[in-house]
C-alpha cells in the first residue's frame, strides 16, 4: 500500500501566488512526515528564490521542502525533472496558481488504495476568482477553459478506462506507472502551448491499461485573475488549445496528408463560425463569446498544421518516444 506523497509545483515568475499555494500545502491533515514539496523554478526572473527559502526559514518544523532549479524553458521540463527528483511513491501534480483545501493530500491518497489498477486520480478544482467575473464567464467558462471542474461537484467516486478531463493542476499519478509513459510532454512554454501537455501523459496512462480515478473530497482552488475573466484571455487559451489539439492528432497519425484534410477542415469552420459569432451576438445571446474563441482556436489548428508541413524538427518533436531522457 503507498502512503507517501512528492508534491511537484513548476513555477515561473509567480512567486506571490506561489507562496499561497506551498503555504496550503504545508498546511495538510496528511502525515507530514509522509510527503515533500519540490518546487521546479522554471528559470523565473522575479524573486522566486528568495520567497521559497523564506518559507522554508519559516516552516523548519513542517513537511520537507525543496527548491530545484531548471533552466529549460518549457513546463513539460519542470514537471518531469520534478519526477525525476521525487523521493516518494506518488507524483502530486499542482500549478504555482492553487490553494489546496487542507485535505487535498489525505483523500488523494485514499482512492489509490481501493484499486491497485489505478494510474491517477484527481479531485475537484474549483474557482477562486480575485474580482467577481463578468456573468457570461460564469455561466460558459468554468470548464477546461479556465481549468476547473464544477460541473463534478455533486458527484460520487468515479474510477474509469478513459480521461475524463484530468488537468496536471491537480492530479496524484503512481510514480511507477509515470515511469512508464513518456513522461509530460511539452506544454505552456512561456506562455505559449507548444504539445499537449497532460492530455498525451493520460493517453499513455490508458494505453498502458490502467485506471483514472476522481474523488469530490479532494478539493483544490484555482486562484483566477481578472484578466483571465477576459474574452481575450478565452480567445488565447482557444488558441492553445489548437496547437495542443494539432500536436495530438499528429502523433496519433504521423500523416502529413490526414494534417492536410484536417487543416481545410479548420478552414471551413472559421466562415461559419464567424458567421455563427455575428447572429448570437445580435440576438444578444451570450454564446457569441465561445464561437469568437473557436475562431481562434481554428486559426491555430491551421498555423501548427502549416509549420508541421515546412518544419521537419518539429515533425521530429511531435513524436517523440520520450520526454523522460532529455
Amino acid at each position: 500500500m503507498k502512503n507517501t506523497i512528492s508534491i511537484i509545483i513548476p513555477t515561473y515568475n509567480r512567486s506571490k501566488t506561489l507562496a499561497t499555494t506551498i503555504r496550503s500545502l504545508i498546511s495538510q491533515s496528511f502525515n507530514k512526515e509522509n510527503y515533500e514539496i519540490l518546487v521546479i523554478d522554471n528559470d523565473s526572473s522575479d524573486d522566486t528564490k528568495e520567497v521559497v527559502e523564506k518559507i522554508v526559514e519559516e516552516n523548519k518544523n513542517g513537511p520537507e521542502i525543496r527548491y530545484i532549479f531548471e533552466g529549460r524553458a518549457g513546463v513539460h521540463f519542470a514537471r518531469n525533472r520534478g519526477a525525476k527528483e521525487a523521493k516518494n511513491e506518488i507524483l502530486y501534480f499542482t500549478d504555482d496558481d492553487m490553494e489546496a483545501d487542507r485535505n487535498v493530500l489525505e483523500e488523494l491518497i485514499k482512492v489509490f488504495h481501493t484499486n491497485d489498477k489505478i494510474g491517477t486520480a484527481t479531485g475537484l478544482v474549483l474557482p477562486k476568482f480575485d474580482v467577481a467575473p463578468p456573468a457570461w464567464v460564469l455561466k460558459h467558462c468554468l470548464n477546461s477553459i479556465l481549468s476547473v471542474n464544477v460541473e463534478k461537484k455533486d458527484s460520487g467516486m468515479i474510477v474509469a478506462k478513459e480521461s475524463f478531463g484530468v488537468f496536471n493542476c491537480h492530479q496524484a499519478v503512481d510514480k511507477e506507472v509515470f515511469f512508464k509513459t513518456s513522461g509530460v510532454h511539452p506544454e505552456n512554454t512561456k506562455g505559449l502551448w507548444i504539445g499537449d501537455g497532460d492530455t498525451g501523459l493520460n493517453q499513455d496512462i490508458k494505453n498502458l491499461g490502467f485506471l483514472f480515478a476522481f474523488t469530490p473530497k479532494s478539493i483544490t482552488y484555482h486562484c483566477i485573475p481578472k484578466e483571465r475573466a477576459t474574452q481575450k484571455y478565452v480567445n488565447k487559451r482557444m488558441f492553445n488549445q489548437g496547437y495542443c489539439d494539432s500536436f495530438t492528432q499528429y502523433r496519433l497519425h504521423r500523416s502529413l496528408v490526414t494534417t492536410f484534410f484536417q487543416t481545410i477542415e479548420q478552414i471551413l469552420r472559421i466562415p461559419y463560425f464567424f458567421i455563427k459569432t455575428i447572429f448570437l451576438f445580435i440576438i444578444f445571446n451570450s454564446k457569441w463569446h465561445l464561437t469568437l474563441g473557436q475562431i481562434f482556436y481554428s486559426y491555430a489548428r491551421i498555423k501548427y498544421n502549416s509549420m508541421l508541413f515546412f518544419n521537419p524538427n518539429l515533425r521530429v518533436m511531435n513524436t517523440q518516444k520520450t520526454w523522460l531522457e532529455t
